[in-house]
């Protein structure tokens, strides 16, 4: 019997287990249902919803047209990406899942990025924001904010890298259907590049040509979608990890990872962090962070960048019903997260001396950040700050790199005699 035939039967039989534990454990779906509602309640839908309406609404008026003109330079050469992927890495970055992989369908489906380039783009842009990292994973698990210098490093500078390696992913040129004729381009304008970026901005908000009120109105319309899927998969998750937990299996998973543990030097203790962090981000951090104290530190910290940059099971299907209205793989997508996680882990335990030394963790008043207004509206004002410093530091080095660029061509053009 092929594969293809299996897959049905099997998650038929999958379903009716999951409805059968359902069944011998109420109380324990009932809770895990009811926390993972109040996760997407109190963090995400605060944290995530504004930021769907804003990223709609920019690109409605032709905002990332005009950030992609400025960016082009830079995000070309490194990354093999329009400059429009420029913002969507900084919306990414900022924001978190699954910010990067909402803006690359758009992107998609407006016809500014091929599939390959889409696929490239969504591999990198889709990461934990800085806001869950510094403030729940630092200080909320492992009771010190110093801890996120190296897992900034370890995750960011691995999603950077991650960026590099899928440069070569795909072919050199193909259009969002696959074929290999050209992505459509905007009309060439002359004049500098802020005047090009201008014009496109202008002839992206002509072709768009909705008014404000509609265009706000859809921009809200499509964010409550998809909030709303986001939502139905953390609780989704929720319930599936904990009634896994219930029947015994989550045991049987954390045997066989003690022993690939022990197989490379780690401590065979991380591994109820790491199975967790398969399936959700936060349990798994939390996991890691709460570990024994008998596991080093560093350890502890690999285990954490480890799953941040894995995602999380829930994180994927969330990402996978995004890409499913385009025609952008999963498997690229799976792929680079996999590698990501190992490098981010691999990351920590090489800057781990140079940045840390022997630090020693300094314990915190609360053991675990609440999420109430005040937070949240506090942490839409620090995500707009890194967004803005992340546009403004990739625009300067883009013009750095053009200007240097032009400096190289033109000591060509006038060699010395």
């Amino acid at each position: 019997m092929s594969v293809k035939k299996l897959g049905l039967p099997l998650m038929m039989a999958s379903l009716v287990s999951l409805l059968l534990l359902m069944l011998f454990f109420p109380g324990a779906y009932l809770e895990s249902a009811l926390r993972g509602l109040a996760i997407w309640w109190d963090v995400l839908f605060p944290s995530l919803f504004p930021f769907f309406i804003i990223s709609e609404m920019m690109l409605g008026f032709g905002i990332v047209h005009l950030f992609g003109t400025l960016m082009d330079p830079l995000m070309k050469p490194l990354f093999r990406i329009p400059g429009s992927g420029g913002f969507v890495a900084a919306m990414g970055y900022v924001s978190g899942y699954p910010i990067g992989a909402k803006l690359t369908a758009k992107l998609w489906e407006q016809n500014m990025v091929t599939r390959d380039e889409g696929e490239r783009l969504v591999a990198f842009t889709t990461s934990s924001d800085p806001i869950f990292l510094i403030g729940a994973v630092s200080v909320g698990f492992f009771h010190d904010p110093k801890i996120a210098v190296i897992l900034a490093a370890a995750h960011y500078g691995g999603g950077f890298l991650i960026g590099l390696l899928m440069r070569f992913h795909g072919k050199q040129s193909a259009t969002p259907d696959g074929s290999n004729a050209s992505r459509m381009a905007p009309a060439a304008v002359k004049g500098s590049r802020v005047q090009r970026a201008f014009a496109a901005m202008h002839q992206a908000r002509m072709q768009d040509g909705r008014s404000m009120g509609e265009m706000l109105r859809q921009a809200v319309e499509s964010s409550l979608k998809l909030i709303i899927v986001v939502g139905g998969l953390v609780v989704f998750f929720s319930v599936f990890l904990e009634l896994l937990t219930q029947a015994g299996v989550m045991r049987i998973l954390y045997f066989i990872l003690d022993q690939m543990l022990t197989a490379v030097g780690f401590p065979p203790s991380l591994s109820e962090a790491l199975v967790g962090g398969l399936f959700e981000v936060t349990l798994g951090a939390r996991s890691a962070g709460e570990a024994a104290s008998s596991v080093p530190l560093p350890y502890k910290a690999a285990a954490a960048a480890f799953i941040l940059s894995w995602g999380g099971l829930s994180v994927h299907a969330q990402i996978a019903s995004i890409l499913h209205a385009t025609n952008l793989r999963y498997l690229p997508f799976m792929i680079a997260r996999l590698i990501h996680a190992i490098l981010a882990a691999f990351l920590v335990m090489l800057l781990w001396n140079p940045l840390m030394g022997s630090f020693m963790p300094s314990p915190v008043f609360s053991p675990q950040p609440e999420m109430g207004i005040a937070s949240a509206a506090g942490g839409i004002t620090d995500r707009i700050a890194f967004f803005c410093i992340l546009i403004v530091f990739m625009i300067a080095a883009s013009s750095v790199w053009c200007l240097i660029r032009a400096i190289w061509r033109a000591g060509n053009r006038n060699p010395a005699k």
